[in-house]
């Protein structure tokens, strides 16, 4: 029986054994990956640039693009490479290593779209006390903690994931390393330890999702209270955009960790996974500049003039 000692490295999934096709995943993934540091990049140095857009909103937006950078650096380059060298390997400590950060940048993303809908629920529906309820001592500590708790389920999960007895091969059926696919390599019930972590400390998630919600029902109906049909659009402008990078990173996550296993299926997996992971850091910057007139314009004015300067 083969251990967790015995295993250097372990096996990704290819995404076609086709040399072509492999090409064309490079140029496909190498693509989205510019896009991502492009979009975020440009989110990045207009918050910092435009002193216009040091508000609470903008300060965890900065924090999103950052958290999206490393979280799609974490997983596509790696692919890339191996797609690229016609290879699967990834070492032992590199899987540890990949582990740690998707699980890391993930929950703090997580956990600062959590925030992120307070702040919106805050602006709306308490507008007289936001600069009281948010200030950036408060804003400062939100992000903090946000970033904290996404290292503590890092540790936790990587270090019980890692401690387990793997008998069933190297063999990886996801493109990156991936809890659950990790815990089909356990031996006998072993898995069940990492699997009861994941579901009791998804009550912590659990607990936000309904907090999300609950925000965007009250601002919801502190919107449709607004007279001015052009207030209700511009608040809608800086809601809706939040709530579907919310939509979508929740219910490919949950659906990624959570899932039960007669559903499971290699193509599934990887769809989901690409979903959770590589979709939200290239399409956020887009979402969020899309309908915002005040981030537009700026990001125009830093585009002008980086052009004027050459």
């Amino acid at each position: 029986m083969a251990n967790i000692s015995s295993i250097t490295h372990f096996l990704l999934l290819p995404f076609s054994g086709t040399r072509q096709l492999q090409l064309l995943h490079f140029c496909l993934f190498l693509a989205i990956y510019l896009a991502a540091l492009l979009g975020n990049g440009l989110i990045i140095t207009t918050i910092a640039w435009d002193h216009h857009l040091h508000t609470p909103m903008y300060f965890f937006l900065l924090n999103l693009a950052v958290l999206d950078l490393g979280a799609i650096s974490t997983t596509v380059p790696k692919s890339m490479a191996n797609s690229l060298r016609d290879s699967r390997d990834i070492s032992y400590a590199g899987c540890a290593l990949q582990v740690f950060f998707v699980i890391f940048l993930i929950d703090a993303e997580y956990f600062l779209l959590t925030i992120m809908s307070y702040d919106r629920y805050v602006a709306i529906c308490r507008a007289l006390h936001y600069e009281t309820l948010l200030g950036s001592r408060v804003c400062l500590h939100l992000a903090a903690a946000a970033w904290a708790c996404g290292v503590l389920y890092a540790v936790l999960h990587t270090a019980n994931t890692f401690s387990l007895p793997l008998c069933q091969g190297n063999a990886l059926h996801q493109f990156f390393c991936e809890i659950p696919q990790i815990l089909k390599l356990s031996c006998s019930t072993s898995y069940l330890r990492e699997l009861w972590l994941l579901v009791v400390t998804a009550s912590l998630p659990f607990v936000c999702f309904v907090f999300i919600v609950v925000s965007y029902v009250q601002i919801f109906r502190a919107v449709l209270r607004i007279p001015s049909q052009q207030g209700r659009h511009k608040t809608f402008a800086t809601c809706l955009p939040h709530l579907a990078v919310v939509s979508l990173f929740i219910s490919t996550g949950f659906f990624a960790y959570l899932k039960p296993s007669s559903i499971s299926s290699p193509s599934l997996d990887l769809v989901v996974s690409v979903l959770y992971s590589v979709v939200p850091p290239a399409v956020n910057p887009l979402i969020y500049s899309l309908r915002n007139q005040d981030l537009k314009a700026a990001l125009s004015k830093v585009i002008t003039g980086w052009f004027q300067k050459q």
